[in-house]
């Protein structure tokens, strides 16, 4: 169900695509209305121009005050045919010599024909009806005498009758035509958001337990086919966790199974009749030692937890990784020799970090290799400060060579390549994944190489 108030982007869609035509359309319709105004007002300038220089032509022919006394019948015989149109003819004196009827022109458009020659005028009279006239002087052939000043107007009301009809038709065009334009958009819009509705539909079908299905790319326009990828890239990761994160639950289970059932079995058989006080105390030594793992399991669990959520701040000071190893190196020794495998350093590095986490990791490594070397095999620990910016400390050893589809996991938590395999220190399967951890938390990275029998481990460090 959609919140009230959210608009879905058909809706937004439509509205632009509308709102856009019907801004083109109004402009449209401004500058169609313009020009039909302009063409009008340019029909009536040639009119007028026309007619006041028939006039002119006329008086031009005038040779004395009696034909110029004689003009007005002339003039009469010329506007038949002409409704709408006033002529008003004035004498040198500003006497009127001629006038249709029910001409009244404004003075302005008499008086200042000097000012403004063949300027057109609008004005309205007193009963609400435009006219548009022009005026100008007209000289006669009497010898002496001073230009007639002539003026003529047309009545705008035909005009004025025909825009009204014609805003009205064009209006309602324009406003039928932005609802269909709109619609129009509407059905273009919902059309051509129909690829998302199928990934939609597509990813709603996918769940927990069918990540394994994927979006089909090639279905979708090239504008969708991007997050068509994307979210079958996320699709991708989510199974990839919920995978791990089942396997980590299946063996977290199986860690924690075994120690509660020793401790559980011991209990009960010692419990099941009466023992001495030696017996009680070894029973209790015993489970004081699976207290003790299920003790480390929980304590690296939390380590875990907080580096997955960025919660390890490393103490920094400066670590001299020569001496670390060396202390590990000799801690070790006993144990090298009772198996019959040698352990060697080389190389001197230093780092800006947590002594203790620095130390944590290199005793995983050195760790993992004691307990998978074989008898009479070696074990090499070498620091690299040759790089400028990285310190690289590498922990190999000799043994069976692990395939590579495994090397990738062998970060993750309690990854074993073989299930039956040896447990020893952190005895859970979590001490690589704590490595990892600590080398990210410094800014590094933890990588494994395995070839010709030769298993290699480093971490990587930033000076």
């Amino acid at each position: 169900m959609r919140p009230i108030g959210r608009k879905s982007i058909t809706f937004r869609l439509t509205l632009l695509f509308a709102s856009a035509s019907t801004t083109v359309l109004l402009l449209l319709g401004l500058l169609i209305g313009a020009l039909v105004e302009r063409h009008f007002e340019e029909l009536d300038m040639e009119l007028l121009g026309g007619k006041l220089e028939l006039l002119r032509h006329t008086l031009e022919k005038v040779r004395s005050d009696q034909e110029l006394e004689a003009l007005p019948r002339q003039l009469q015989d010329s506007m038949v045919g002409h409704p709408g149109l006033a002529v008003v003819v004035l004498k040198p004196g500003g006497q009127t010599l001629y006038s249709t009827e029910g001409a009244k022109l404004p003075e302005e458009l008499l008086a200042g024909v000097r000012e403004r020659p063949l300027r057109p005028m609008l004005w309205t009279d007193p009963e609400n009806h435009r006219y548009r006239g022009i005026s100008a002087e007209a000289p006669t052939r009497i010898e002496g005498a001073a230009p007639v000043v002539v003026a003529v107007s047309t009545d705008l009301s035909h005009h004025e009758h025909f825009m009204r009809s014609f805003r009205t038709a064009l209006w309602t065009v324009m406003g039928l035509a932005a609802l269909l334009t709109g619609f129009l958009g509407w059905l273009a819009a919902r059309q051509g958001l129909a690829p998302l509705r199928d990934i939609s539909r597509s990813a709603a079908g996918i769940t927990a337990n069918r990540l394994d299905q994927r979006l089909p790319v090639a279905a979708f326009p090239v504008e969708l086919a991007e997050v068509a990828e994307t979210l079958n890239e996320m699709l991708a990761r989510l199974e990839e966790s919920f995978r791990r994160l089942s396997d980590f639950s299946s063996d977290i289970a199986h860690e924690l199974r075994t120690p509660v059932s020793n401790l559980l079995t011991q209990t009960q058989v010692t419990l099941s009749k009466t023992r001495t006080l030696a017996e009680y105390q070894d029973v209790l030594a015993s489970n004081a030692e699976e207290f003790e793992r299920l003790s480390r399991i929980i304590a690296d669990m939390l380590f875990l937890a907080k580096s997955d959520n960025n919660l390890i701040i490393p103490h920094r000071e400066m670590v001299d990784l020569g001496v670390e190893v060396s202390s590990l190196v000799e801690f070790y020794e006993a144990l090298v020799e009772e198996k019959g495998v040698s352990l060697t350093y080389s190389g001197r590095g230093a780092v800006i970090g947590d002594r203790l986490m620095l130390r944590r990791a290199i005793n995983n490594l050195i760790a993992n290799a004691v307990c998978h070397t074989p008898e009479k095999g070696r074990i090499t620990v070498r620091i690299d400060d040759s790089a400028k910016s990285t310190v690289v400390l590498s922990v190999q050893n000799t043994g069976k060579t692990i395939a590579p589809e495994h090397l990738p996991r062998l970060f993750d938590r309690f990854y074993r390549v073989h299930a039956s395999r040896q447990r020893f220190g952190e005895g859970a399967g979590l001490g690589l994944a704590i490595t990892r951890s600590i080398a990210h938390a410094h800014g590094g990275e933890a990588l494994v190489h395995s070839k010709d029998g030769f298993t290699t481990f480093e971490i990587w460090l930033p000076v």
